[in-house]
């Protein structure tokens, strides 16, 4: 009986259970991705979110006595109104410039200001453009009956534009609960990471682990939080003196912020147009606080920088513009913290790799012993 038993575990049977095992686990995971894959962008902004907050979060539970569900309440609260409040008003701002630029083009009451001869000299588009800007000038209407797919198309997107912002804010509250749960239970939550931390790289585990971390603070405070504020306030100014798309034009301050280029690239131009349309105060006022955001960022990043971003500003440029290519407006955010957690660990893993000693075939060799 025992000998029957002997050969059935030969080396293709034990194989063979081995096999089915580790497809058995490798279904249960791909199931287990499909089901949570809705919500994984959600749960890493989430996660981001927590990070960046532990440490104001632990100093607020301190202050209220170590009541550690109402900190966590009151962060929801702040959050939820400092997320929600502005990008409502910046969303409906674009809904509402789509619809009324509808009705001027509808009643036949919005003018162009006819193009100066110096747009012929423009390069390549001149000539084409000069003339398409006189006819929209002389006669929009006729000029919009002419192209009709691509005026649909234009409104489309501005609709589009509006959801997707109000998506977005929606998005950002859930992130944001997830975020308030992982800080209620922040040491479980802790503990589990380093011992996941560990098993993954029993050497250098909780190294690694440190490291991501201080990645996450630095680029979330750093650089997102003060795009994030600089988007904020210059859309809310331009929503205030009536600029045309102020919900689009904040979104593009929030990536040149993300890419250390100043807001002033986007308010310059508004400031021309204010100039242009409204009156010289309102103007002058618009101006200084513009040029008031472009430059917060030299007082808000010692307020907010704890140490320098150790990655470079083209890997979280490109981490910001594929995030939001594959997740929409949250992943503009949680692509620049993921891949600069991914280049940092990348760069250490190949610092570990130049430390480790290299053994060569001479030493077994001149090793009299082998």
């Amino acid at each position: 009986m025992s000998t029957s038993s002997h050969q059935h575990d030969t080396p293709t049977t034990l194989a063979i259970e081995i096999a089915i095992r580790l497809g058995v686990i490798f279904l249960i995971l791909v199931w287990c991705f499909l089901i949570l894959s809705p919500f994984i962008s959600l749960i890493a902004w989430g996660a981001i979110i927590a990070v960046s907050l532990y440490k104001p979060f632990v100093k607020l539970v301190e202050k209220l006595g170590g009541r550690n569900k109402l900190a966590a309440g009151l962060v929801a609260l702040i959050g939820v109104a400092i997320i929600l409040l502005p990008l409502i008003s910046l969303s409906t701002s674009l809904l509402e410039s789509a619809r009324e630029l509808g009705a001027k083009i509808t009643s036949n009451t919005l003018h162009i200001a006819p193009p100066t001869e110096a747009v012929k000299d423009w390069p390549v588009i001149g000539e084409k453009a000069y003339s398409f800007w006189q006819q929209a000038s002389s006669d929009l209407t006729a000029l919009l009956k002419k192209h009709p797919e691509q005026v649909a198309t234009v409104g489309k997107k501005l609709v589009g534009a509006a959801a997707g912002a109000g998506i977005g804010a929606l998005q950002f509250i859930v992130s944001l609960l997830i975020a308030v749960a992982f800080l209620s239970g922040a040491e479980a939550a802790s503990k589990s990471m380093s011992r996941l931390a560990r098993r993954l790289s029993p050497r250098d585990g909780d190294a690694l682990l440190t490291m991501s971390v201080n990645t996450i603070r630095s680029v979330a405070v750093g650089v997102i939080g003060i795009a994030f504020i600089q988007g904020i306030l210059g859309g809310l100014g331009m929503m205030a003196v009536g600029v045309p798309m102020a919900g689009v034009l904040a979104l593009i301050i929030i990536i040149l912020g993300i890419a250390q280029l100043p807001p002033l690239l986007v308010l310059l131009p508004a400031i021309i147009y204010v100039f242009s349309i409204e009156s010289t105060g309102v103007a002058v006022v618009f101006m200084i606080w513009s040029i008031l955001v472009s430059f917060s960022d030299m007082f808000l990043k010692p307020v907010l920088l704890g140490r320098g971003v150790d990655a470079p500003m083209i890997v979280i440029l490109l981490g910001a513009i594929g995030g939001m290519l594959t997740a929409g407006i949250v992943g503009l955010f949680i692509g620049a913290v993921v891949l600069a957690v991914g280049y940092k660990l990348f760069q250490t893993w190949l610092e570990r790799t130049e430390m480790q000693p290299v053994t060569t075939p001479a030493a077994t060799v001149n090793n009299p012993e082998t």
